[in-house]
């Protein structure tokens, strides 16, 4: 009977150890389906590029054409759509604000010489404002591409040499004056590029608001929720208020309606 006992026992060890090892993969399978459903994607279920590895702030794996699979243009595209959010989020910023101070003036015409204060209805005076434009934003741009070939080579003024920026990383030159940043970085950048995505569609819709109304947004909004059937986008496909060209200082400019069906 001990000899039968024993037998049983050993038998049971086995089966229990055996029924572990089965168990184990059923374990490690869960493991994975659960870090796949943890990764946010822009599309439920799609394949994550190996190159975009979360690293970026605002990433979703994102990349159906494979433009970011050469790791310089990944950089550089970064960069690209840094400065295009911001640039969009204050000209969002500025003509929604431009609308509520002075309603009565059309923003997609607000930069014409007529609409301009006096002195910068001349000419000569358009002239020397985009000229000295032009030489501010040269400038500015030449020392961003600057950093981007050698990160780090313009962190210090180049006149007053006691004036340096931390720079941490490209994209983010210390910039804090209402000290916002406490600590990690990722929060705020992921906040400020996700922002950034969303004011450059708005903006795109702005424009072609624009072009097809001849409103500015809030007046656009207000019309669509006066009449909700009459006045949406469907409504005003083919439509389109912008003159086919404009005269600036004796040139003559062709203008396009990027609204579809015009």
């Amino acid at each position: 009977p001990r000899s039968v006992k024993m037998s049983a026992m050993m038998q049971k060890a086995s089966g229990s150890s055996l029924a572990v090892r089965a168990q184990r993969p059923r374990v490690a399978s869960r493991t994975v389906v659960r870090a796949q459903a943890s990764d946010k994607l822009w599309v439920p279920g799609a394949a994550r590029p190996a190159y975009l590895d979360k690293s970026l702030a605002g990433d979703y794996g994102f990349d159906p054409m494979g433009f970011g699979a050469d790791p310089v243009a990944l950089k550089w595209y970064r960069q690209a759509e840094l400065m295009h959010a911001r640039w969009a989020m204050l000209g969002v910023a500025g003509i929604l604000a431009q609308e509520l101070a002075v309603p009565n003036q059309f923003w997609y015409t607000s930069a014409l010489p007529e609409n301009l204060p006096e002195p910068f209805q001349r000419p000569e005076a358009m002239g020397g404002l985009l000229a000295f434009q032009f030489c501010l934003m040269h400038w500015v741009e030449v020392r961003r591409w600057m950093d981007y070939k050698n990160p780090g080579s313009v962190n210090q003024d180049p006149v007053f040499s006691g004036n340096k920026l931390s720079n941490p990383e490209m994209g983010y030159p210390g910039f804090d004056p209402l000290s916002f940043y406490k600590g990690d970085m990722t929060e705020m950048k992921t906040k400020e590029i996700k922002n950034g995505r969303l004011a450059m569609f708005a903006f795109v819709g702005f424009v072609l608001q624009a072009q097809a109304t001849g409103k500015g947004p809030l007046a656009s909004l207000a019309a669509h929720l006066a009449n909700p059937f009459g006045d949406n986008i469907g409504a005003n496909i083919g439509t389109c208020v912008t003159p086919a060209s404009s005269t600036i200082g004796g040139i003559t400019i062709p203008l396009t309606c990027l609204w579809p069906g015009h």
